[in-house]
């Protein structure tokens, strides 16, 4: 029998026309037969418009985060999990009865259960390209599996490499390497990170946490080199699948 609650959920964020979770959440409720459950996009040039949203927003249960506000929405959180206040970034709202909001993490959750199929004996380190809310949660994520990271920054603080840095030693020694950047996401599938791409070998595993387009630029240039590659879309779901758990606990 269909649930007859009225339920809405939706996604905060910048230019997310692109977004896979409106699609996502749109074709779930119509395979789960829950007709009254909506998802919508709510695209911000500012954070503070959160507020009015959660204001004004008739039976909104739940949100998602994206790029760039997973970082900045603390402020505007009751509450925040323990492991997204360890991360540093919050991508999950769960709104309660009583209007409060609960922040939670699920990208940990999906980039760990996406990677972990692939892991191999050598993969004992990582670089993480970009230092973003993503870039945090696969840090957490490759801590939980014991693996040690490096971040790759354009403007590298200390213990952060910059790209220039980038050679066959530490390739040779770091043997997964993570795009957390926004490079090579639709419409701008020429752009990719400014990698020493021909020391990639078939030791190598390159994840990119885009799904669109579903073979970016960055992974086509490792798979020359023999690489593995993986992209965003397997990350997305899991952490899709425990928003949708955590806001109906």
């Amino acid at each position: 029998m269909a649930n007859s609650n009225i339920e809405k959920y939706g996604l905060i964020g910048k230019n997310i026309s692109y977004s896979f979770s409106k699609q996502y959440f749109t074709d779930k409720f119509e395979q789960e037969n829950l007709p009254n459950f909506s998802y919508e996009n709510f695209d911000i040039s500012d954070i503070n418009q959160l507020q009015s949203i959660v204001a004004e927003t008739l039976y909104l249960k739940g949100l998602n985060v994206t790029i760039p506000y997973k970082e900045s929405v603390f402020p505007f959180l009751d509450k925040i999990d323990k492991k997204a206040l360890a991360i540093g970034a919050v991508n999950t709202i769960k709104i309660t009865k009583k209007q409060k909001l609960k922040g939670y993490n699920t990208d940990y959750y999906g980039f760990k259960k996406a990677i972990k199929p692939y892991l191999k004996p050598h993969h004992k380190k990582a670089l993480i390209l970009g230092t973003g809310g993503a870039s945090k949660a696969v840090a957490y994520a490759l801590h939980t599996l014991e693996i040690e990271y490096k971040f790759v920054s354009r403007n590298p603080k200390t213990e952060q490499l910059s790209y220039e840095d980038l050679n066959s030693e530490i390739f040779n020694e770091y043997h997964i390497v993570i795009n957390c950047t926004p490079l090579g996401t639709f419409p701008n599938i020429a752009e990719f990170p400014p990698l020493p791409y021909s020391f990639f070998t078939n030791k190598h595993l390159a994840f990119d946490l885009i799904y669109n387009p579903a073979e970016t630029t960055f992974l086509q240039k490792a798979k020359e080199f023999k690489s593995e590659t993986l992209n965003g879309y397997q990350m997305l779901i899991f952490q899709a699948e425990k928003a949708w758990r955590i806001w109906n606990k």
